[in-house]
């Protein structure tokens, strides 16, 4: 008899349905995960719309990629990794053979490998994935918490990509939990951060991770005016992070950098977005504007380590916890604007 697990499956736009599949016992290389914690995503919400995402998923597809759990089980060729090991495994792993990946640039590799199945009771882990991007946990360390490195991870090299330093003075356009993730890293990084969201409970937890300020970005304000009259004596930041996936986002986040400054159009805009640009500004003021996607081996262990040693506190954006069987009304909820940041989905 075949055995199963109860899985969320992505089964087309605004349909996901927890349901028993069949569970593949590990191949070669591979690991099987018992998933303890998996943490919803803004990516999973805009591919619940959409019911497909072009780069990851084809449904019908186990869902999911922020995850954290036990090994349960190693195919053949795998020693490091014996059953009762607390892990965490990134959703991507480079080729490390390509232009890209030999050049230091793994985000951009030719061949990223992309994993979905964090939703389910057990997750079955590439075997590219095993080899360069699932990591121990150390004791004491919540799944939840740990499900965060991914993410996380992404926050890094948006930071570093950003230049962000002690002493600049920093903007943060957007305030959903990646947008707080970044708040952490900027001041743990020195950095005097101003934040600017749409939600006043959001504002309320930057300001508790420690930015100087918040700004409204409501439809009706003019956020690049706001947010340069929030920067010393209003003459812009050195560094803003766009992080909203706005085109008012990154106009605003444009408008409101100094002469020499940085800008980080951090977070993915849809593929037909066109954003205004003042080239004779960008000019004559010498401005950088730079981006990141995703993350690499490196920021993912930095990311780990950061949350591992309390340096970064996931509870400021893990606003809830609910079973497998719920994740349908919890997306859904999501999808349509309700409240809350992420919510640990535990299956068990």
């Amino acid at each position: 008899m075949t055995p199963t697990m109860r899985a969320a499956v992505l089964h087309g736009q605004a349909d996901v349905r927890v349901e028993s599949v069949a569970l593949r016992p590990p191949g070669p290389g591979e690991v099987l995960v018992r998933v303890k914690a998996a943490l919803t995503c803004g990516t999973d919400v805009k591919v619940y719309r959409r019911g497909y995402h072009a780069r990851m998923i084809t449904p019908p597809a186990i869902f999911g990629h922020e995850v954290a759990g036990v090994v349960e089980a190693a195919g053949d060729g795998v020693s490091d990794w014996p059953p009762g090991t607390p892990v965490v495994a990134a959703n991507s792993a480079p080729c490390g053979r390509c232009g890209f990946c030999r050049a230091g640039r793994e985000s951009l590799c030719d061949d990223l490998l992309f994993w979905n199945g964090a939703y389910a009771e057990f997750a079955l882990i590439p075997a590219r994935i095993v080899g360069r991007n699932l990591l121990r946990l150390p004791a004491g360390l919540p799944f939840s918490h740990a499900a965060s490195a991914e993410p996380l991870a992404c926050a890094v090299r948006g930071v570093e990509v950003a230049g962000v330093a002690a002493g600049q003075h920093l903007a943060v356009i957007g305030a959903g939990p990646i947008g707080l993730m970044l708040v952490a890293l900027c001041r743990l990084a020195g950095a005097r951060v101003v934040a600017a969201g749409r939600r006043p409970e959001r504002l309320a937890a930057a300001l508790a991770l420690g930015a100087q300020a918040a700004v409204s970005a409501g439809p009706d304000a003019d956020l690049g005016v706001r947010l340069r009259a929030a920067s010393p004596e209003a003459g812009g930041f050195d560094v803003v992070i766009e992080a909203s996936g706005s085109v008012a986002g990154s106009e605003a986040a444009i408008a409101s950098v100094r002469k020499g400054g940085r800008v980080n159009l951090f977070a993915g805009c849809p593929a037909d977005a066109r954003v205004g640009l003042d080239v004779a500004r960008l000019h004559y003021e010498e401005l950088t504007l730079t981006s990141s996607f995703h993350h690499d081996p490196r920021a993912f262990r930095e990311a780990l380590r950061l949350i591992a040693e309390r340096r970064v506190d996931p509870a400021a954006w893990i606003t809830a916890e609910a079973p497998l069987a719920e994740l349908p009304d919890v997306l859904r909820g999501l999808a349509e604007g309700a409240g809350g940041l992420k919510t640990a989905i535990v299956p068990g």
